[in-house]
């Protein structure tokens, strides 16, 4: 959350998205970059072009729907090796 905090500034809005990412209040372009994420993570063989579509309403060209599916795809499995591995986390440093 470290590198969230020094790229939102807003640390009610990342405190909402660690409680609950799919009720965080966030615009309708940042809702449909997480939901699309939230949805890879939980339910990739479902992903469809409805699913797409708010993120081509969203202002996103092929090129960057492929690089959030990356990027989401890329946590899931690193998450998924350290949960497997019993990789403990550090603890968050203050932010300065």
């Amino acid at each position: 959350m470290t590198a969230l905090r020094k790229l939102l500034h807003d640390d009610p809005l990342i405190e909402a998205l660690q409680a609950d990412p799919a009720s965080a209040p966030l615009g309708s372009r940042w809702r449909a970059f997480v939901d699309y994420a939230i949805l890879l993570a939980r339910s990739p063989g479902s992903v469809g072009e409805r699913d797409i579509a708010p993120l081509r309403n969203a202002g996103l060209s092929d090129r960057g729907i492929h690089d959030l599916a990356a990027v989401a795809a890329y946590y899931n499995v690193v998450n998924r090796i350290a949960l497997g591995l019993g990789v403990e986390l550090e603890k968050e440093r203050p932010v300065n």
